[in-house]
């Protein structure tokens, strides 16, 4: 009868400690953002968008600017 009542005990404390939460580390703050001159268009109607940082991984990974084509 003990066997019956601990073992239902056990695997409920052992789920409930699989289950614990999980915490992501605080990232570091984005660097600032680099000054980029931007090359001439490609054609008439682009626009340039400027680079950014994207947290890729464990560190900020910057993405350099580009030329998109408008609407």
């Amino acid at each position: 009868m003990k066997i019956k009542l601990l073992l239902p005990i056990t695997l409920i404390a052992g789920a409930s400690l699989l289950s614990a939460c999980i915490v992501e580390p605080a990232r570091p703050p984005e660097p600032a953002p680099r000054v980029e001159t931007p090359p001439p268009a490609p054609a008439e109607g682009y626009a340039w968008r400027k680079g950014h940082y994207r947290w890729e991984g464990n560190q900020w990974v910057w993405i350099p600017g580009h030329w998109v084509q408008g609407y």
